[in-house]
């Protein structure tokens, strides 16, 4: 019985290098990379020093005119040295994948759900609030820029519902959005303290019959436009010395209307000076 020869491993040194041919077309590209991955990561967690989560990463770098393709695989490659993720370390991540892929410019999104213990107002009890996150960031030509961005859920209460009704008013759940560029280290659970302390009020996992009176007294005691939720984080963005640049939105998802109230404030302090 003849038993066939297992065939040899190619030598990776004689594959031809097809994205490395060169292009005639004279047409550069601004992103090219991998979209809609999933890895396991770890984050800074201020409560508990870390948590591991699972992300979600988008990542490109700029290709020049005249090669036909980049190296995808070496994206997969980056991802999988990497298992405790920061602010920081996203950073020198970002700068690691532009220079291994030979690019001027490279490009990374990540994002995950974050997890934090919260308690009820009233009687204590503790349940975990999911947001989701995001760090991105862009190397270019040597120079890096990280940002954060949280979607807080919260409670918003219509002033103008309040003023003109006999009883009651109407409100709606909300995301208020923060994406900011900082100067030093800034806890996520800073930035959704800051979102939450400027709705009509925020949400919770688990409420008992003390907290749902309180939170829906809170709100009516606190209503709020998204034109004022959105300059009252603005105002304490502006206070922080940590935060360079800032986006902050604010969406509520209307209870009497077939649509979405939105507002945007958009500041960078530096280019304001």
């Amino acid at each position: 019985m003849n038993v066939a020869a297992p065939a040899k491993k190619p030598n990776v040194s004689s594959i031809e290098d097809v994205q490395g041919h060169a292009d005639t077309r004279q047409l550069p590209i601004n992103k090219v990379g991998i979209k809609d991955i999933f890895h396991p990561v770890k984050v800074k967690d201020r409560a508990r020093g870390e948590q591991h989560t699972v992300a979600n990463f988008n990542m490109y770098v700029n290709l020049p005119h005249n090669f036909k393709g980049t190296h995808m695989s070496r994206f997969v490659e980056i991802l999988h040295c990497e298992r405790e993720i920061s602010v920081d370390s996203f950073g020198k991540m970002l700068k690691d994948m532009t220079e291994l892929l030979d690019a001027t410019a490279g490009h990374i999104e990540m994002t995950f759900p974050y997890f934090v213990m919260k308690k009820a107002p009233v009687t204590g009890v503790e349940s975990l609030m999911n947001y989701q996150a995001t760090i991105f960031g862009e190397a270019r030509h040597g120079k890096t820029d990280v940002w954060l961005k949280v979607v807080v859920p919260t409670t918003s209460l219509c002033p103008c519902s309040k003023k003109i009704s006999d009883y009651g008013a109407h409100n709606q759940r909300s995301h208020i959005t923060l994406t900011a560029k900082l100067n030093e280290h800034m806890w996520l659970e800073e930035l959704i303290e800051i979102a939450e302390s400027e709705a009509s009020c925020e949400v919770y996992g688990i409420l008992k019959r003390p907290d749902e009176k309180y939170v829906t007294e809170r709100a009516y005691d606190n209503p709020k436009f998204v034109e004022d939720t959105v300059r009252d984080v603005a105002v304490a963005l502006n206070k922080d010395k940590r935060v360079r640049a800032y986006v902050v939105e604010s969406e509520n998802f209307e209870s009497i209307h077939n649509h979405s109230a939105y507002a945007m404030i958009e500041h960078d302090k530096e280019a304001a000076n």
